[in-house]
């Protein structure tokens, strides 16, 4: 018998919610029809130039990190102030809740079954392996020094190059790839371990480290790259599922941002009400602060996502990419049933 998808549920996993901020000390609750309790979320003013603010619940509540920005972990009693049952709770901080303002935020569970694992270190400032809880090989791992102010977000992607445990791109930026062997020590991670370099954004002696790994599971997520074609008529990417997020960055090329579009963000909706449509014209940036952006980008189908624009910083003519998917629902469920393209 056939495997389609190894989650029939995303939104068990994965979920965007969008909302609107009342300056006060809500509780945001997720939209999917079964409740999750998310261990990341990743928050975004969509109406300001504010910074991105990721939060996890190894780290804790109140102890919050900027995509954008190099800075320090800081605790800030006023931001997300609890991981609920079915959503978080906030605090007034104008990046997460400034009053009639419009926010996104994206979640996920950690689960070994959905291929998401957050894992907390001590450096050692020596080469070194630690253990994850995936049971599977990461695909992608974003790692972070929590308390330096130099703390350059290091990503390492399967799809980023031909051997990537040599190669780090950096969340907060927009350059290319990096060739060094400092950060991923020149080795692969296992279903078991990964391995971390002497430098000092993923291995600073006695500092606290945090990284998210993130392993693909059949029609949930996808960690693949592409290479843009130019063109209005732009490249489609096949991932096995109607995708909810996707986030792409240029890999060797110079100057592109970190794109990020979801099945949430529209400019105007349809006639016939709700968000589920397409094309996808409002993109944010995990490297800039800017508010909401409009274009007509991307169609969300079925099994995959197409651009629909040509440059920019997703479709360029003869350049790669690399990016990451996950799912609203597979394009096959467990029981051999299709889902709608939108």
């Amino acid at each position: 018998m056939a495997v389609y998808t190894a989650i029939d549920d995303p939104e068990a996993y994965f979920q965007t919610k969008i909302y609107t901020g009342d300056g006060s000390t809500p509780s945001i609750t997720l939209d999917g029809d079964e409740d999750m309790q998310p261990d990341m979320v990743w928050i975004k003013n969509r109406d300001a130039a504010d910074s991105h603010c990721l939060f996890d619940s190894v780290r804790t509540a109140t102890e919050v990190l900027h995509s954008d920005a190099t800075t320090a972990e800081t605790t800030d009693a006023d931001t997300l102030t609890s991981f609920d049952s079915d959503g978080f709770a906030l605090g007034a901080d104008v990046k997460v809740n400034t009053d009639t303002e419009a926010y996104v935020a994206w979640c996920w569970k950690e689960s070994a079954t959905a291929g998401f694992d957050i894992v907390s270190y001590t450096g050692t400032g020596s080469a070194k392996t630690e253990a994850h809880s995936l049971s599977a090989v990461p695909h992608v791992m974003i790692v972070r020094n929590r308390p330096s102010n130099d703390g350059s977000w290091q990503v390492y992607h399967q799809k980023n190059t031909a051997a990537p445990e040599t190669d780090v791109l950096q969340l907060q930026l927009s350059n290319p790839t990096e060739d060094s062997a400092i950060y991923w020590n020149d080795t692969a991670p296992t279903s078991s371990v990964f391995s971390v370099g002497t430098h000092l954004t993923v291995n600073e002696d006695g500092s606290a480290m945090i990284a998210w790994l993130f392993s693909e599971k059949q029609g949930f997520s996808k960690f693949g790259s592409y290479t843009g074609n130019g063109s209005t008529d732009g490249a489609f990417i096949y991932t096995g599922f109607k995708p909810s997020f996707v986030m792409t960055k240029g890999n060797i090329d110079s100057g592109l941002n970190w794109f990020m579009a979801d099945n949430k963000r529209h400019s105007v909706a349809p006639a016939s009400g709700g968000t589920n449509y397409n094309p996808i014209d409002r993109q944010l940036y995990a490297n800039l602060t800017n508010a909401d952006d409009t274009n007509a980008d991307i169609d969300f189908l079925s099994n995959g996502f197409k651009w629909l624009r040509g440059g920019g910083d997703i479709n360029h003519s003869g350049r790669n990419y690399v990016y990451m998917a996950f799912a609203e629902a597979p394009f096959v469920n467990s029981n051999g049933v299709p889902c709608n393209a939108r």
